[in-house]
């Protein structure tokens, strides 16, 4: 059945009562491919809520990389996650802005009208580890609108009550759907699992990309130093701007990235560039960095152990350009560091996190608001390395500029990326 899109931004029930149908963007196992062709706008019904689960309508909706891999159907098919297996489909979007529409049996703390940011951050409330250890250690532990089924690339969305965060005041729809799965990792990485302090030196991958600008507001709030590694002069501009003492441009030392397939003498090539990288932090922090703070993976992690200083931490969260790591282990245990992995966030830290978006000590960085039409579009500009920085799609909004209830300074605006 074809989607009117310009009835989209239109609900025509009150809150407490959800419509029959939606209008959603669904990925399913037969058209797996490239964004633009494994996205598609279906009419799919409308999930009502269970225990402690909440409806929310989607006001604005945050693109990230997790979807482009849901599209291609790598490194693994999401098709049967969730609670809707039966119908194979999946409907991604791991960040959403939005009004709270249905409540389900056991929520209390929210009511259908109030405003919310939602993060993506699901468990199973039976698993122990929930109630005692960190609901990232839980078995159950999913990603929303990646590993399961009801992401926010639609009119509703359902999540669980302990999702929903205050919607921050002084932030548009968008601005408030633009930051929810990189920040939230970002403060884990570097607040729960590195305990930044003031004076700490951190060094930052990708620090004008959609977790780089987070880690770099991090490290200014917490008092403590960074440098930002960039592909630019302006995006590196835009990291000063953030609080980082200074930025490397990475093209002046390509040849430290690692392949692995390197020759012996390709090797020692590469380690004379990366202990030129290594001098060139120094000069810049005045020592070694306490912390690195990695994403990138396979082509910087050699770099990273490297670099860092003795005792210190490289924490990682990702590996865009490769999940097998290759690196000289003599430069971890004889200077005796320590490698940390991390993942999302638990609800505690979201919390904590998002207090600092509604006082404005940390600001959303967001690049380009597109049309729900847009959604496709989005991932493929991503899959395609075209975009520059963090995406939101309109869904309830008509347009942008809306929802802020208070002044106050916004989300930075800038056409710059990782």
């Amino acid at each position: 059945m074809a989607v009117d899109l310009r009835q989209v931004s239109t609900v025509d029930t009150q809150p407490g009562e959800l419509p029959v149908t939606m209008a959603a963007w669904v990925i399913r196992e037969d058209r797996q491919g490239e964004p633009r062709d494994a996205f598609q706008l279906e009419e799919i019904e409308v999930p009502e809520p269970g225990a402690f689960e909440v409806i929310v309508r989607v006001m604005a909706a945050g693109v990230n990389y997790n979807n482009v891999w849901a599209a291609l159907g790598q490194p693994v098919g999401v098709w049967r996650y969730g609670d809707h297996p039966e119908t194979g489909h999946h409907i991604g979007g791991s960040d959403a802005s939005g009004v709270v529409w249905k409540v389900g049996p056991g929520v209390t703390r929210w009511k259908p009208g109030d405003e919310v940011v939602v993060h993506c951050n699901q468990t199973s409330y039976e698993d122990p580890e929930v109630h005692g250890l960190d609901p990232m250690a839980a078995p159950s532990q999913k990603i929303w609108g990646y590993e399961t089924t009801w992401g926010s690339f639609a009119q509703f969305t359902k999540v669980q009550a302990q999702q929903l965060l205050p919607k921050p005041q002084t932030l548009t729809w968008e601005e408030s759907a633009s930051y929810g799965l990189v920040y939230f990792t970002a403060y884990r990485m570097l607040m729960t699992r590195c305990h930044i302090q003031a004076g700490a030196r951190v060094l930052v991958w990708g620090a004008a990309g959609g977790l780089g600008v987070f880690a770099t507001q991090l490290c200014k709030a917490a008092g403590a130093q960074c440098v930002g590694v960039v592909s630019s002069d302006q995006k590196g501009e835009l990291v000063k701007r953030l609080g980082a003492v200074d930025y490397i441009d990475r093209n002046e030392f390509s040849g430290m990235m690692r392949t692995g397939s390197e020759t012996a003498d390709e090797e020692r090539e590469r380690f004379k560039v990366m202990r030129a990288f290594d001098k060139r932090v120094k000069e810049v922090l005045g020592d070694k960095p306490d912390v690195v703070f990695e994403h990138v993976g396979a082509a910087t992690f050699p770099t990273s152990v490297f670099t860092v200083k003795p005792f210190g931490k490289v924490v990682i969260c990702a590996g865009t350009t490769g999940y097998n790591l290759d690196f000289d282990v003599r430069y971890l245990w004889m200077k005796q560091k320590e490698i940390l992995g991390s993942h999302f966030a638990n609800a505690y830290e979201c919390t904590k996190a998002n207090e600092l978006i509604e006082s404005g000590l940390i600001r959303p960085v967001l690049w380009r608001t597109l049309p729900f039409e847009g959604v496709a579009e989005a991932h493929q500009l991503m899959r395609d390395n075209q975009h520059l920085g963090k995406i939101s799609i309109l869904v309830g909004a008509d347009g942008e500029g809306q929802g802020a209830t208070a002044e106050g300074p916004g989300a930075i605006r800038a056409e710059v990326g990782g």
